[in-house]
Protein backbone atom coordinates (compact mmCIF):
# COMPACT_ATOMS: atom_id res chain seq x y z
CA UNK A 1 0.00 0.00 0.00
CA UNK A 2 1.00 3.64 -0.34
CA UNK A 3 -0.39 7.09 0.35
CA UNK A 4 -1.09 9.10 -2.79
CA UNK A 5 -1.93 12.35 -1.03
CA UNK A 6 -1.44 13.77 2.45
CA UNK A 7 -3.25 16.94 3.57
CA UNK A 8 -2.96 18.70 6.92
CA UNK A 9 -4.83 21.60 8.43
CA UNK A 10 -3.52 23.32 11.57
CA UNK A 11 -1.31 20.38 12.50
CA UNK A 12 1.53 21.57 14.73
CA UNK A 13 3.67 23.92 12.61
CA UNK A 14 1.63 23.42 9.41
CA UNK A 15 -1.35 25.76 8.93
CA UNK A 16 -2.11 24.06 5.60
CA UNK A 17 -0.40 21.58 3.32
CA UNK A 18 -1.56 19.31 0.53
CA UNK A 19 1.16 17.11 -0.90
CA UNK A 20 1.08 14.49 -3.65
CA UNK A 21 3.16 11.38 -3.00
CA UNK A 22 4.05 8.32 -5.05
CA UNK A 23 5.43 4.82 -4.44
CA UNK A 24 9.14 4.72 -3.73
CA UNK A 25 11.30 6.97 -1.55
CA UNK A 26 10.40 10.55 -0.70
CA UNK A 27 12.90 12.62 1.25
CA UNK A 28 12.04 15.71 3.32
CA UNK A 29 15.11 17.85 3.91
CA UNK A 30 15.56 20.73 6.31
CA UNK A 31 17.29 21.86 9.48
CA UNK A 32 16.03 20.78 12.87
CA UNK A 33 12.87 22.47 14.07
CA UNK A 34 11.49 23.16 10.60
CA UNK A 35 8.55 20.73 10.80
CA UNK A 36 9.78 17.64 8.93
CA UNK A 37 8.91 15.22 11.71
CA UNK A 38 5.42 16.69 11.97
CA UNK A 39 4.58 15.28 8.53
CA UNK A 40 5.52 11.74 9.53
CA UNK A 41 3.83 12.13 12.90
CA UNK A 42 0.56 13.07 11.20
CA UNK A 43 0.63 10.00 8.97
CA UNK A 44 1.57 7.79 11.90
CA UNK A 45 -1.42 9.17 13.78
CA UNK A 46 -3.72 7.98 11.01
CA UNK A 47 -2.17 4.53 11.42
CA UNK A 48 -2.39 4.22 15.20
CA UNK A 49 -4.52 7.13 16.48
CA UNK A 50 -1.58 8.13 18.65
CA UNK A 51 1.58 10.19 18.37
CA UNK A 52 5.03 8.70 18.81
CA UNK A 53 6.15 11.90 20.56
CA UNK A 54 3.41 12.92 23.01
CA UNK A 55 0.78 11.11 25.06
CA UNK A 56 -2.13 13.51 24.46
CA UNK A 57 -3.65 15.00 21.31
CA UNK A 58 -3.64 18.65 22.40
CA UNK A 59 -0.02 19.42 21.33
CA UNK A 60 -0.89 18.28 17.79
CA UNK A 61 -3.34 21.16 17.34
CA UNK A 62 -1.64 24.25 15.98
CA UNK A 63 -1.31 27.04 18.54
CA UNK A 64 -4.34 29.30 18.32
CA UNK A 65 -6.46 26.80 16.37
CA UNK A 66 -9.54 25.01 17.71
CA UNK A 67 -8.90 21.77 15.83
CA UNK A 68 -6.62 19.97 13.43
CA UNK A 69 -7.42 17.66 10.54
CA UNK A 70 -5.32 14.95 8.91
CA UNK A 71 -6.41 13.53 5.55
CA UNK A 72 -4.81 10.84 3.40
CA UNK A 73 -5.71 9.10 0.17
CA UNK A 74 -4.47 5.52 0.57
CA UNK A 75 -4.07 3.04 -2.27
CA UNK A 76 -4.13 -0.63 -1.32
CA UNK A 77 -4.07 -3.35 -4.00
CA UNK A 78 -5.48 -0.88 -6.50
CA UNK A 79 -8.33 0.21 -4.22
CA UNK A 80 -8.34 3.87 -3.19
CA UNK A 81 -9.79 5.14 0.10
CA UNK A 82 -9.81 8.64 1.57
CA UNK A 83 -9.53 8.69 5.34
CA UNK A 84 -9.42 11.65 7.70
CA UNK A 85 -9.45 12.35 11.41
CA UNK A 86 -10.23 15.65 13.10
CA UNK A 87 -8.88 16.40 16.57
CA UNK A 88 -11.01 19.00 18.35
CA UNK A 89 -9.85 20.72 21.52
CA UNK A 90 -12.09 19.75 24.43
CA UNK A 91 -14.35 17.52 22.32
CA UNK A 92 -14.33 13.93 21.01
CA UNK A 93 -12.32 13.32 17.85
CA UNK A 94 -14.15 12.65 14.59
CA UNK A 95 -13.19 10.52 11.59
CA UNK A 96 -14.45 9.82 8.07
CA UNK A 97 -13.93 7.20 5.40
CA UNK A 98 -14.61 8.50 1.90
CA UNK A 99 -16.23 11.55 3.56
CA UNK A 100 -18.75 9.37 5.42
CA UNK A 101 -18.59 9.68 9.23
CA UNK A 102 -17.72 6.61 11.27
CA UNK A 103 -19.10 5.99 14.77
CA UNK A 104 -15.68 5.84 16.40
CA UNK A 105 -12.30 7.05 15.12
CA UNK A 106 -10.79 3.61 15.72
CA UNK A 107 -12.85 2.28 12.80
CA UNK A 108 -10.28 3.84 10.45
CA UNK A 109 -7.47 1.68 11.82
CA UNK A 110 -6.00 -0.63 9.21
CA UNK A 111 -6.65 1.67 6.24
CA UNK A 112 -3.21 3.25 6.55
CA UNK A 113 -0.53 0.93 7.91
CA UNK A 114 2.89 2.30 8.71
CA UNK A 115 6.05 1.57 10.66
CA UNK A 116 7.99 4.54 12.01
CA UNK A 117 11.59 4.51 13.20
CA UNK A 118 12.62 7.66 15.07
CA UNK A 119 15.29 8.79 17.56
CA UNK A 120 12.70 8.41 20.34
CA UNK A 121 12.85 4.65 19.75
CA UNK A 122 15.88 4.36 22.02
CA UNK A 123 13.28 4.37 24.78
CA UNK A 124 12.18 0.91 23.60
CA UNK A 125 15.46 -0.38 25.01
CA UNK A 126 16.36 2.14 27.68
CA UNK A 127 12.94 3.41 28.72
CA UNK A 128 10.15 2.30 31.01
CA UNK A 129 7.91 -0.76 30.48
CA UNK A 130 5.17 1.54 29.18
CA UNK A 131 7.27 2.29 26.09
CA UNK A 132 7.54 -1.39 25.25
CA UNK A 133 3.87 -2.07 25.98
CA UNK A 134 2.95 0.75 23.63
CA UNK A 135 5.22 -0.67 20.93
CA UNK A 136 3.43 -4.02 21.19
CA UNK A 137 -0.07 -2.56 21.34
CA UNK A 138 0.44 -0.17 18.40
CA UNK A 139 1.75 -3.03 16.29
CA UNK A 140 -1.11 -5.20 17.50
CA UNK A 141 -3.74 -2.61 16.49
CA UNK A 142 -2.10 -2.18 13.11
CA UNK A 143 -2.07 -5.94 12.55
CA UNK A 144 -5.51 -6.65 14.08
CA UNK A 145 -7.52 -3.40 14.13
CA UNK A 146 -10.29 -4.83 16.34
CA UNK A 147 -7.77 -5.05 19.20
CA UNK A 148 -7.97 -1.27 19.52
CA UNK A 149 -11.52 -1.73 20.84
CA UNK A 150 -10.29 -4.32 23.35
CA UNK A 151 -7.60 -1.92 24.54
CA UNK A 152 -10.15 0.86 24.89
CA UNK A 153 -12.50 -1.38 26.88
CA UNK A 154 -9.68 -2.53 29.12
CA UNK A 155 -8.54 1.04 29.79
CA UNK A 156 -12.11 2.08 30.60
CA UNK A 157 -12.56 -0.74 33.11
CA UNK A 158 -9.12 -0.05 34.58
CA UNK A 159 -10.02 3.60 35.26
CA UNK A 160 -13.35 2.66 36.85
CA UNK A 161 -11.78 -0.04 38.98
CA UNK A 162 -8.95 2.24 40.14
CA UNK A 163 -11.47 4.85 41.25
CA UNK A 164 -13.44 2.18 43.12
CA UNK A 165 -10.31 0.90 44.88
CA UNK A 166 -9.59 4.37 46.20
CA UNK A 167 -13.18 4.71 47.36
CA UNK A 168 -13.14 1.30 49.03
CA UNK A 169 -9.90 2.02 50.83
CA UNK A 170 -11.15 5.33 52.17
CA UNK A 171 -14.50 3.89 53.26
CA UNK A 172 -12.99 0.86 54.98
CA UNK A 173 -10.76 3.12 57.07
CA UNK A 174 -13.79 5.04 58.39
CA UNK A 175 -15.73 3.84 61.41
CA UNK A 176 -18.92 3.19 59.46
CA UNK A 177 -17.85 1.05 56.56
CA UNK A 178 -21.14 0.27 54.79
CA UNK A 179 -19.91 2.23 51.80
CA UNK A 180 -16.74 0.19 51.87
CA UNK A 181 -18.64 -3.08 51.87
CA UNK A 182 -20.74 -1.87 48.97
CA UNK A 183 -17.60 -0.92 47.06
CA UNK A 184 -16.14 -4.37 47.72
CA UNK A 185 -19.22 -6.03 46.28
CA UNK A 186 -19.02 -3.82 43.20
CA UNK A 187 -15.35 -4.72 42.82
CA UNK A 188 -16.34 -8.30 41.99
CA UNK A 189 -18.15 -7.03 38.88
CA UNK A 190 -15.19 -4.90 37.79
CA UNK A 191 -12.77 -7.76 38.48
CA UNK A 192 -14.74 -9.90 36.05
CA UNK A 193 -14.61 -7.26 33.33
CA UNK A 194 -10.92 -6.54 33.92
CA UNK A 195 -10.15 -10.25 33.64
CA UNK A 196 -12.29 -10.60 30.51
CA UNK A 197 -10.72 -7.76 28.53
CA UNK A 198 -7.31 -8.24 30.12
CA UNK A 199 -7.21 -11.89 29.03
CA UNK A 200 -8.03 -10.93 25.44
CA UNK A 201 -5.29 -8.29 25.38
CA UNK A 202 -2.79 -10.57 27.12
CA UNK A 203 -3.47 -13.46 24.74
CA UNK A 204 -3.09 -11.21 21.70
CA UNK A 205 0.21 -9.81 22.99
CA UNK A 206 1.58 -13.29 23.69
CA UNK A 207 0.65 -14.52 20.21
CA UNK A 208 2.09 -11.38 18.64
CA UNK A 209 5.39 -11.75 20.48
CA UNK A 210 5.68 -15.37 19.36
CA UNK A 211 5.27 -14.30 15.72
CA UNK A 212 7.57 -11.31 16.16
CA UNK A 213 10.49 -12.95 17.98
CA UNK A 214 12.14 -14.65 14.96
CA UNK A 215 12.06 -11.37 13.03
CA UNK A 216 13.68 -9.52 15.94
CA UNK A 217 16.49 -12.09 16.09
CA UNK A 218 17.00 -12.04 12.33
CA UNK A 219 16.88 -8.24 12.08
CA UNK A 220 19.37 -7.73 14.89
CA UNK A 221 21.76 -10.30 13.40
CA UNK A 222 21.69 -8.50 10.04
CA UNK A 223 22.39 -5.13 11.68
CA UNK A 224 25.02 -6.21 14.21
CA UNK A 225 26.41 -9.60 13.18
CA UNK A 226 29.40 -9.28 15.51
CA UNK A 227 27.23 -8.66 18.58
CA UNK A 228 25.76 -11.17 21.03
CA UNK A 229 22.41 -12.72 20.02
CA UNK A 230 19.21 -11.15 21.29
CA UNK A 231 16.06 -12.67 22.74
CA UNK A 232 12.73 -11.35 24.02
CA UNK A 233 10.39 -12.53 26.77
CA UNK A 234 6.97 -11.51 28.04
CA UNK A 235 7.01 -10.55 31.71
CA UNK A 236 3.49 -10.58 33.15
CA UNK A 237 2.23 -9.21 36.45
CA UNK A 238 0.86 -12.74 36.88
CA UNK A 239 4.43 -13.81 37.61
CA UNK A 240 5.03 -17.53 37.89
CA UNK A 241 1.30 -18.17 37.47
CA UNK A 242 1.73 -17.51 33.74
CA UNK A 243 2.72 -20.73 31.92
CA UNK A 244 6.37 -20.68 30.79
CA UNK A 245 5.39 -21.24 27.16
CA UNK A 246 3.53 -17.91 27.31
CA UNK A 247 6.56 -16.08 28.69
CA UNK A 248 9.07 -17.49 26.20
CA UNK A 249 8.05 -16.95 22.56
CA UNK A 250 10.32 -19.80 21.44
CA UNK A 251 8.21 -22.26 23.46
CA UNK A 252 4.85 -20.89 22.32
CA UNK A 253 3.57 -23.00 19.43
CA UNK A 254 -0.17 -22.38 19.56
CA UNK A 255 -2.67 -19.60 20.26
CA UNK A 256 -2.81 -18.45 23.87
CA UNK A 257 -5.81 -19.80 25.76
CA UNK A 258 -7.98 -16.76 26.60
CA UNK A 259 -10.20 -18.71 29.01
CA UNK A 260 -7.17 -19.94 30.94
CA UNK A 261 -5.75 -16.43 31.17
CA UNK A 262 -9.09 -15.02 32.33
CA UNK A 263 -9.27 -17.63 35.09
CA UNK A 264 -5.69 -16.86 36.16
CA UNK A 265 -6.40 -13.13 36.28
CA UNK A 266 -9.54 -13.65 38.38
CA UNK A 267 -7.70 -15.91 40.81
CA UNK A 268 -4.74 -13.58 41.22
CA UNK A 269 -6.97 -10.49 41.49
CA UNK A 270 -8.73 -12.09 44.44
CA UNK A 271 -5.41 -12.76 46.16
CA UNK A 272 -3.99 -9.30 45.62
CA UNK A 273 -7.17 -7.38 46.51
CA UNK A 274 -6.17 -6.45 50.11
CA UNK A 275 -2.97 -4.87 48.85
CA UNK A 276 -4.83 -3.05 46.10
CA UNK A 277 -7.36 -1.60 48.54
CA UNK A 278 -4.61 -0.54 50.92
CA UNK A 279 -2.71 1.23 48.16
CA UNK A 280 -5.68 2.35 46.08
CA UNK A 281 -4.19 1.17 42.77
CA UNK A 282 -4.59 -1.77 40.37
CA UNK A 283 -1.57 -4.02 40.89
CA UNK A 284 -2.39 -6.75 38.39
CA UNK A 285 -3.14 -6.81 34.67
CA UNK A 286 -1.63 -6.19 31.24
CA UNK A 287 -1.13 -2.51 32.14
CA UNK A 288 1.71 -3.60 34.45
CA UNK A 289 3.41 -6.05 32.08
CA UNK A 290 6.72 -5.67 30.27
CA UNK A 291 8.69 -7.07 27.37
CA UNK A 292 12.13 -8.12 28.54
CA UNK A 293 14.85 -7.52 25.96
CA UNK A 294 17.98 -9.55 26.45
CA UNK A 295 21.40 -9.21 24.88
CA UNK A 296 23.21 -12.48 25.33
CA UNK A 297 22.57 -13.50 28.95
CA UNK A 298 21.97 -9.94 30.17
CA UNK A 299 19.07 -7.48 30.15
CA UNK A 300 19.66 -5.02 27.33
CA UNK A 301 18.56 -2.12 29.54
CA UNK A 302 21.59 -1.05 31.54
CA UNK A 303 23.91 -3.50 29.75
CA UNK A 304 23.80 -2.71 26.03
CA UNK A 305 26.12 -0.03 24.70
CA UNK A 306 24.78 3.01 22.85
CA UNK A 307 25.40 1.32 19.50
CA UNK A 308 23.85 -1.96 20.64
CA UNK A 309 20.80 -0.09 21.96
CA UNK A 310 20.36 1.63 18.59
CA UNK A 311 20.68 -1.72 16.85
CA UNK A 312 18.11 -3.29 19.16
CA UNK A 313 15.64 -0.45 18.67
CA UNK A 314 16.09 -0.63 14.92
CA UNK A 315 15.67 -4.43 15.00
CA UNK A 316 12.36 -4.08 16.85
CA UNK A 317 10.99 -1.67 14.24
CA UNK A 318 12.25 -3.69 11.30
CA UNK A 319 10.79 -6.83 12.88
CA UNK A 320 7.39 -5.16 13.02
CA UNK A 321 7.73 -4.06 9.41
CA UNK A 322 8.70 -7.56 8.25
CA UNK A 323 5.89 -9.16 10.24
CA UNK A 324 3.28 -6.92 8.62
CA UNK A 325 4.75 -7.73 5.21
CA UNK A 326 4.61 -11.45 6.00
CA UNK A 327 0.92 -10.99 6.80
CA UNK A 328 0.40 -9.73 3.25
CA UNK A 329 0.40 -6.02 4.07
CA UNK A 330 2.97 -3.64 2.59
CA UNK A 331 3.20 -0.93 5.26
CA UNK A 332 4.62 2.53 4.65
CA UNK A 333 8.11 2.74 6.13
CA UNK A 334 8.93 6.09 7.75
CA UNK A 335 12.45 6.96 8.86
CA UNK A 336 12.68 10.12 10.93
CA UNK A 337 16.17 11.61 10.91
CA UNK A 338 17.82 8.33 11.83
CA UNK A 339 20.54 7.83 9.23
CA UNK A 340 22.73 10.51 10.83
CA UNK A 341 22.68 8.49 14.07
CA UNK A 342 23.81 5.23 12.48
CA UNK A 343 27.26 3.98 11.53
CA UNK A 344 27.94 2.73 8.01
CA UNK A 345 26.94 -0.89 8.67
CA UNK A 346 23.63 0.03 10.24
CA UNK A 347 22.94 2.62 7.53
CA UNK A 348 23.56 0.00 4.87
CA UNK A 349 21.30 -2.56 6.55
CA UNK A 350 18.48 -0.05 6.98
CA UNK A 351 18.86 1.26 3.43
CA UNK A 352 18.61 -2.28 2.06
CA UNK A 353 15.25 -2.80 3.78
CA UNK A 354 14.00 0.66 2.81
CA UNK A 355 14.90 0.12 -0.83
CA UNK A 356 12.47 -2.83 -0.93
CA UNK A 357 9.56 -0.90 0.59
CA UNK A 358 6.68 0.09 -1.66
CA UNK A 359 6.75 3.56 -0.10
CA UNK A 360 9.32 5.03 2.26
CA UNK A 361 9.24 8.53 3.73
CA UNK A 362 12.50 9.90 5.08
CA UNK A 363 13.48 13.06 6.94
CA UNK A 364 17.03 14.34 7.10
CA UNK A 365 18.87 17.55 7.86
CA UNK A 366 21.14 17.40 4.80
CA UNK A 367 21.16 15.31 1.59
CA UNK A 368 24.41 13.62 2.61
CA UNK A 369 22.59 11.85 5.47
CA UNK A 370 20.46 9.86 3.01
CA UNK A 371 21.97 6.82 1.24
CA UNK A 372 22.22 7.37 -2.51
CA UNK A 373 19.90 4.46 -3.36
CA UNK A 374 17.07 6.18 -1.46
CA UNK A 375 17.34 9.61 -3.07
CA UNK A 376 14.20 9.92 -5.16
CA UNK A 377 11.60 12.64 -4.79
CA UNK A 378 13.05 15.34 -2.58
CA UNK A 379 11.28 18.16 -0.78
CA UNK A 380 12.65 21.10 1.15
CA UNK A 381 11.05 22.03 4.46
CA UNK A 382 11.68 25.52 5.76
CA UNK A 383 10.27 27.97 8.27
CA UNK A 384 8.46 31.11 7.14
CA UNK A 385 7.79 34.09 9.39
CA UNK A 386 5.23 36.79 8.70
CA UNK A 387 3.28 39.30 10.76
CA UNK A 388 0.83 36.64 11.92
CA UNK A 389 3.06 33.76 12.99
CA UNK A 390 5.89 31.37 12.23
CA UNK A 391 5.04 28.23 10.27
CA UNK A 392 6.41 25.46 8.07
CA UNK A 393 6.44 25.52 4.29
CA UNK A 394 7.20 22.84 1.72
CA UNK A 395 8.84 23.33 -1.67
CA UNK A 396 10.56 21.17 -4.24
CA UNK A 397 14.15 20.65 -3.15
CA UNK A 398 15.49 21.60 -6.56
CA UNK A 399 13.48 24.82 -6.58
CA UNK A 400 14.89 25.72 -3.18
CA UNK A 401 18.54 25.44 -4.22
CA UNK A 402 20.58 28.53 -5.18
CA UNK A 403 21.19 28.93 -8.89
Amino acid sequence: MFVRRLALRDFRSWPQIDIDLAPGPAVFLGSNGRGKTNLLEALYYLSTLSSHRVASDQPLIRLGAASTKITAVAVNAGRELTVDVELIAGKPNRANINQSPVRRPREILGIVRSVLFAPEDLSLVRGDPGDRRRYLDDLLSSRIPRMAAVRADYDRVLRQRAALLKSAGGSMRREHSADGMSALATLDVWDGQLAQFGAQLLAARIDLLADLAPYVTESYRSIAPESQPVSIFYRSSLGDALPIEYSDPLQHNDHADTELLEALLLRELAQVRPKEIARGVCLLGPHRDDVELRLGAHPAKGYASHGESWSYALALRLAGYRLLRADGTEPILMLDDVFAELDRRRRTALAAVAAEAEQVLITAAVPEDVPAELESTRFSVRTVEDEADRHSQLTSFDEDQPR
